[in-house]
C-alpha cells in the first residue's frame, strides 16, 4: 500500500510536469481485458433473476456456493484428491491471506515481532527468507530457522518465478520436518508454462502441512468482481491433533458472510468448458505481453527474469537504486514501473514490469524503451 501511493504521488508530479506526454502504467499489477461475454453473461442472467421471486437468493453457506466448490475442487485438483469440502470460497485471494496473516500483523501491532530496523528493512523477529537470482529464487532451507508459519508464493510476484518440484518438495520436507503451516499463495497458477507445479498438493505429503490460496482475479480478470478460494485440508492438524479446518471455518463464519452470490455466478461460468476456454485465452494474451517486454528488455543488455510462468518481467540494474531506475524511466520515456525495493530488501536493484495492458500500449512502451535506452 505504501509503495502504491508513493508511485501514484511520482506519478501526479510527472503528470503536472508533462501535461501534453501520454503516460503508459506498466506498474500496478491490474487486469485491462475485458471478461469474456460468457462469463458476463451468466452474472448479468443472475442479476436479473434477483428480482424475481424464483430467482432470488439472499446469505448463502458462508463457505460458499456447493457447486462452485466442487468445480473448483475438480477443475484445479483433479487427481490430487482434494475434496469439495476442503475449499472455501472467499472475496478474493487478499482477503483470505490477510485473514491468516493477521497473525503476523497482530504481532507487528502488539510488539512481538521486535523493532523494525530502517537498515535492512525487516521487523527484529520475523525470519525473511531472501529469494534472489543467487539462490535461484529459492530460500536456503539448511539456514532457515524453525517457524511456525511460512508465507510462499508460486509463481511469485514480483519476480515472476515458478517454483519446481524439486524445490517444492524441499519446502513440504522442510515444514514436516519443523511442524510448520505453510500458506501458499497459488494465484498465477494459470500462467504457468514450464510444467512447474500448479498446486502445493502436486506434492506428496502436502495436505498434511499446507493451506493454499488462490484467486480468479489474475485467472479470470476479477480484480473488481472478487472471488478466490482457499484450500484447507482434512489431515492438516495442530501439534495438539486438533483439524486446522475446524478453526478456519470458525474464522470464515465469524468475519465473512460468503463471497458475492452474483460473482459466484460468474466464477460457475468461468469453469463451465466455454468460460474457461474464454478466460484461457487472456491469459495468453498477457503473456504474449510478457514476452514482448521480456524481448524489450533484453534488448537493452539487461539480465531480465520472470515473463515466463508469471505476467511479469522483474529486470536487473546492478549496482543502481531502484528508485532512481524508476526515476530515470518515467522521466525520458514517461512510463510507470514499480522499484523493486517496494516488494523488500532483496528487490533493491530490481524493477518490476507488469505484462497486464492493452496490446498497443505494452507495443508503444517496447518502442519507448528501445529509442532511449538502445546501446
Amino acid at each position: 500500500m505504501v509503495i502504491a501511493l508513493q508511485i501514484s504521488s511520482r506519478e501526479l508530479e510527472h503528470t503536472k510536469k508533462y501535461p501534453n506526454e501520454k503516460v503508459i502504467s506498466l506498474g500496478i499489477g491490474d487486469t485491462t481485458e475485458p471478461l469474456p461475454e460468457v462469463i458476463t453473461s451468466a452474472m448479468s442472467d443472475f442479476t436479473l433473476a434477483l428480482s424475481t421471486h424464483e430467482g432470488y437468493r439472499g446469505y448463502g453457506a458462508e463457505q460458499g456456493n456447493k457447486t462452485l466448490r466442487k468445480a473448483i475442487a475438480e477443475t484445479f485438483y483433479r487427481d490430487l484428491a482434494v475434496n469439495d469440502t476442503e475449499v472455501f470460497v472467499s472475496d478474493g485471494a487478499q482477503c483470505d491471506i490477510s485473514r491468516l496473516q493477521a497473525y503476523i500483523d497482530s504481532s507487528v501491532i502488539i510488539g512481538q515481532a521486535g523493532d523494525f530496523q530502517d537498515g535492512t528493512g525487516k521487523y527484529q523477529n520475523i525470519e525473511y527468507m531472501e529469494c534472489g537470482p543467487q539462490n535461484h529464487f529459492f530460500p536456503d532451507l539448511s539456514k532457515t530457522p524453525k517457524t511456525d508459519v511460512i508465507f510462499f508464493c508460486s509463481p511469485h510476484n514480483p519476480t515472476g518465478h515458478a517454483a519446481s518440484r524439486e524445490q517444492l518438495e524441499h519446502l513440504v520436507e522442510f515444514a514436516r520436518e519443523n511442524g510448520s503451516i505453510i500458506v501458499y499463495d497459488s494465484a498465477y497458477a494459470a500462467y504457468i508454462t514450464d510444467g512447474s507445479p500448479r498446486s502445493i498438493y502436486e506434492i506428496p505429503g502436502a495436505k498434511e502441512v499446507a493451506i493454499e490460496v488462490s484467486s480468479f482475479s489474475k485467472l479470470a480478470g476479477f480484480t473488481g468482481v472478487r472471488l478466490g478460494w482457499t484450500v484447507v485440508p482434512h489431515e492438516l492438524l495442530f501439534s495438539n491433533g486438533f483439524p486446522v479446518i475446524n478453526d478456519f471455518n470458525r474464522i470464515v463464519c465469524t468475519c465473512f458472510n460468503g463471497a458475492s452470490n452474483v460473482a459466484q455466478a460468474g466464477g460457475l461460468a468461468c469453469l463451465s468448458p466455454e468460460g474457461y476456454k474464454a478466460m484461457l485465452s487472456v491469459v495468453g494474451y498477457y503473456m504474449e505481453n510478457a514476452n514482448i517486454l521480456v524481448d524489450t528488455f533484453a534488448s537493452l543488455g539487461l539480465k531480465v527474469y520472470g515473463g515466463v510462468n508469471a505476467p511479469y518481467v522483474w529486470v536487473h540494474f546492478p549496482g543502481s537504486s531502484s528508485w532512481d531506475r524508476f526515476n530515470e524511466i518515467l522521466e525520458k520515456t514517461h512510463i510507470i514501473t514499480v522499484p523493486g525495493s517496494g516488494f523488500g530488501p532483496c528487490g533493491e536493484e530490481f524493477i518490476r514490469v507488469s505484462a497486464f495492458g492493452r496490446r498497443e500500449s505494452v507495443l508503444e512502451a517496447s518502442a519507448r524503451l528501445k529509442d532511449t535506452f538502445l546501446p
